[in-house]
């Protein structure tokens, strides 16, 4: 467990430091800083800057340990509220427009009393620093090893050198006509499932709602079956139902395993699968420092048996979309060529051309560098027959 925490009355540095100890306990900075911005009373402008260093500094992490470990001397290691205050304090001076004196002062009022004098000297010797010239790629854009390697390996070294520096970059906010906020790929993948009016459709992985209200939406008012094993998870998509008033959209908690359904059943099924995630980790900055490599080949197993699943509820004529955020060849053209193998019944429906997105194998993805958006991956079939 993490050391106590600072107080957030010592203001917005003092909140993001929080929510920087909380994600090193195990918290995802989507869930703990929105928590922590609640509690707080700080002013737009403030909370504004709180987010840019919780989730900046989190994102730059090995970038920043690298900044501030040159100039920390002794064998002892760092105890961790110690650690992310340096950790804060070299994002700052490296990546924002903050002046260093204003940095370096009021980062060390942030430190414990003990810690004080070691966090001003080493914080200042970053800022006599400046610009790094950084030991190599992986640290200078903070992420692990494994991953460059995964990528560069799925998408060539300049594809995903670029996909790397985008995802650094802060994720815009995209508003829908009914104000939900929805990135434009993710908008791009439930226009993929084309739902037409009075289609009955299931969307199996469906928290935390976005895609299923936006299918929910389209004219004829389609019914759709909304449906995530995890209760806390289909209450979000719950939450987001009401919120947009869509009387259309049955919500229920269902292993998409073992999805309640006749089988042959539905117009149209979607599964946005769980995944490593490699392509939303600009919005997911602790994400980098979670997944491993071992995951990959993980959750490309469960999506194999989610599809599986999936195609049995597809009636004959009926399409099904299987889509993910991610970059990786193991869950995306692997997953098809399986596909391909095991369900003969399900042919592609081209995905429209004319867009961002460029073919992978019978499915198309969508990189992170094309429009700015989340890295996405779509795959559709037509289950044969009428």
């Amino acid at each position: 467990m993490a050391e106590p925490r600072p107080d957030t009355r010592s203001g917005a540095r003092g909140v993001a430091l929080q929510a920087l100890l909380e994600i090193d306990d195990g918290a995802y900075a989507n869930l703990a800083v929105p928590k922590l911005l609640s509690a707080s009373r700080l002013d737009a402008r403030d909370r504004g800057f709180v987010t840019e260093l919780a989730y900046g500094t989190t994102r730059m992490r090995r970038a920043c340990d690298w900044l501030v470990d040159r100039f920390v001397t002794g064998d002892r290691p760092l105890d961790l509220p110690t650690r992310n205050t340096l950790r804060l304090g070299a994002y700052q001076l490296a990546f924002t427009r903050v002046a260093p004196h204003a940095a370096v002062s009021a980062t060390v009022d942030l430190a414990s009393p003990k810690a004080r004098g070691l966090v001003n000297a080493v914080l200042r010797k970053v800022a006599g620093d400046l610009p790094p010239r950084w030991p190599d790629r992986a640290t200078e854009l903070s992420y692990p090893d494994w991953l460059i390697e995964q990528l560069v390996a799925d998408l060539g070294a300049e594809q995903a050198h670029a996909a790397l520096v985008q995802m650094n970059e802060p994720p815009s906010v995209t508003e829908r006509p009914d104000g939900y906020i929805q990135d434009v790929a993710s908008q791009l993948v439930a226009a993929v499932v084309d739902v037409q009016p009075g289609e009955l459709v299931a969307d199996l992985c469906a928290a935390p709602g976005g895609k299923a209200t936006a299918m929910a939406s389209v004219s004829g008012r389609p019914l759709v079956a909304a449906s995530d094993r995890n209760p806390i998870r289909a209450g979000l998509v719950a939450e987001n139902v009401a919120d947009l008033r869509l009387p259309n959209v049955a919500t229920l908690v269902a292993d998409g395993l073992h999805p309640p359904y006749r089988p042959a059943s539905f117009d149209r099924v979607l599964l946005d699968a769980p995944c490593s995630g490699l392509g939303v980790l600009r919005r997911r900055p602790d994400a980098r420092w979670r997944i491993q490599r071992a995951d990959v080949g993980r959750l490309a197993r469960l999506q194999r048996d989610l599809l599986h699943a999936a195609a049995g509820l597809v009636r004959p004529g009926g399409t099904l979309v299987y889509s993910v955020c991610t970059l990786t060849l193991a869950e995306t053209a692997a997953v098809d060529r399986w596909l391909y193998e095991q369900h003969p019944e399900l042919r592609p429906v081209p995905v429209p051309a004319g867009g961002p997105w460029e073919p992978l194998g019978r499915g198309a993805r969508l990189l992170p560098q094309t429009q700015g958006t989340d890295g996405m991956y779509v795959l559709k079939l037509e289950r044969a027959g009428r």
